[in-house]
């Protein structure tokens, strides 16, 4: 089994499916080894990370792995849908499904400041799983999907899993599968696996969700424009070839509204901004050069099939001086 934190200088990157399905043979072994009989718990969120994670302990210990997925309200249109649909009903794995929305909402009524806002959204993540694995009997180990950048970057411990921040009582010993891995093999692990393209190459996904992009005091009508509006542009740009050629493109609605005309009629409603940008590093950023006449469309579709929304902007700041999200 790889212990430690550190890559060794010659471990061979995952580039091939003949790579990865050795490392997945080498990893199945290990945790069946470090596991045994035991249970094991995982949080899935659905993203590239714990999905690998998730169809990595299914294939070595099958129904002893737990997963419990929390639907904090705050995820993209279909995200929760996808993630029944692949783990439960195609790979049969024990899932645990917990509806939160109501829950993360309420708490976040009225609040604006963006790090209370992911302090709120990171605190009540936690007590929600704590609850769920207070529930359960039997387990010794927790699972996290920490690659090896998050060991870089914050000493092996992704902060929306974060083990240490589970109450007392409900400590386990980590599983941690993939943590000497970059990004674009866990992606080649997941095909491996054989994971879905949406679920693999999903763009990156910020732990507190649309709740950064729905800027100022989260309300349920404005987060529905924002998850209408990111359904949209994402949609529009698998059908237009840009899916695999931006790094990341996302809608923002901000707390303000402006006069315009809909039906023949004035209306006050949100503007949608569009984002979308390339990077390498995430440390700078250049801004996708969109093709006009899509722009134009996409903004038609918007305008018109959103409640609420009258204009569409375009978010034009490189990074520098704008980060990459508004909050």
């Amino acid at each position: 089994m790889t212990t430690g934190n550190v890559r060794p200088a010659d471990m061979e990157r995952i580039t091939t499916p003949e790579l990865a399905e050795k490392f997945i043979a080498e990893q199945v072994a290990d945790l069946r080894a470090q596991i045994g009989d035991k249970k094991v718990l995982l949080a899935l969120s659905g993203g590239v990370d714990s999905s690998v994670v998730a169809a990595l302990l299914i294939k070595a210990v099958g129904q002893q792995l737990v997963s419990v997925h929390v639907n904090h309200g705050l995820l993209r249109k279909g995200e929760a849908e996808q993630v029944v649909e692949v783990f439960r009903n195609q790979l049969n794995a024990n899932l645990i499904y917990v509806d939160a929305t109501d829950r993360f909402l309420d708490k976040l009524a009225g609040v604006s400041d963006p790090e209370r806002k992911r302090k709120i959204i990171g605190a009540e993540f936690i007590n929600v799983f704590a609850e769920e694995a207070g529930k359960l009997n039997g387990i010794s180990f927790l699972a996290q999907g920490t690659i090896y950048p998050d060991i870089i970057e914050s000493d092996g411990v992704k902060s929306h899993h974060n083990v240490g921040g589970l109450p007392e009582g409900l400590q386990f010993e980590l599983v941690e599968p993939i943590k000497l891995l970059f990004k674009d093999e866990v992606r080649v692990v997941g095909k491996a696996l054989g994971l879905p393209d949406g679920m693999v190459f999903r763009q990156p996904f910020p732990g507190p969700g649309l709740g950064v992009r729905c800027l100022g005091a989260i309300t349920r009508d404005r987060l529905e424009a924002l998850r209408e509006s990111d359904a949209i542009l994402r949609e529009e740009f698998a059908k237009n070839g840009l899916q695999g050629k931006v790094w990341q493109y996302f809608t923002v609605v901000p707390d303000f509204k402006s006069t315009g005309v809909k039906d023949g009629k004035r209306s006050w409603d949100w503007p949608v901004i569009i984002r979308a940008v390339n990077t390498r590093d995430a440390m700078t950023a250049t801004v996708e050069n969109i093709p006009f006449e899509l722009l134009q469309h996409i903004t038609n579709r918007i305008v018109t099939e959103v409640s609420g929304v009258n204009r569409v902007l375009y978010d034009l700041t490189p990074k520098p001086t704008g980060t990459i999200e508004w909050e």
